[in-house]
């Protein structure tokens, strides 16, 4: 019995995980900041490249953004999951 309550527990603990990782996947916070970063680095990339005409360095532009916008929005990650958090407390 006591193990069929641990298993329970488990799930329980990853059913929310599961559900967190689905709302800030879902979040307009993260699209937002999604948009905002890839914005900033195609301004800097296109400012950078503005003396080549080279269609190979323009099509990196949305690669770079977004992969560059990804790594850095653990940290509006970690303050919106307090602000969620807190709300459902």
């Amino acid at each position: 019995m006591e193990e069929l309550k641990n298993r329970i527990e488990k799930i329980e603990k990853r059913n929310k995980i599961v559900e967190k990782d689905k709302a800030w996947e879902t979040s307009w916070t993260r699209r937002i900041c999604i948009m905002i970063l890839t914005y900033i680095v195609v301004i800097i990339y296109s400012y950078l490249i503005k003396k080549y005409n080279n269609i190979l360095l323009s099509s990196l532009v949305p690669v770079i953004g977004f992969t560059l916008s990804t790594l850095s929005i653990k940290v509006v990650r970690k303050v919106w999951e307090r602000k969620i958090s807190g709300e459902r407390e």
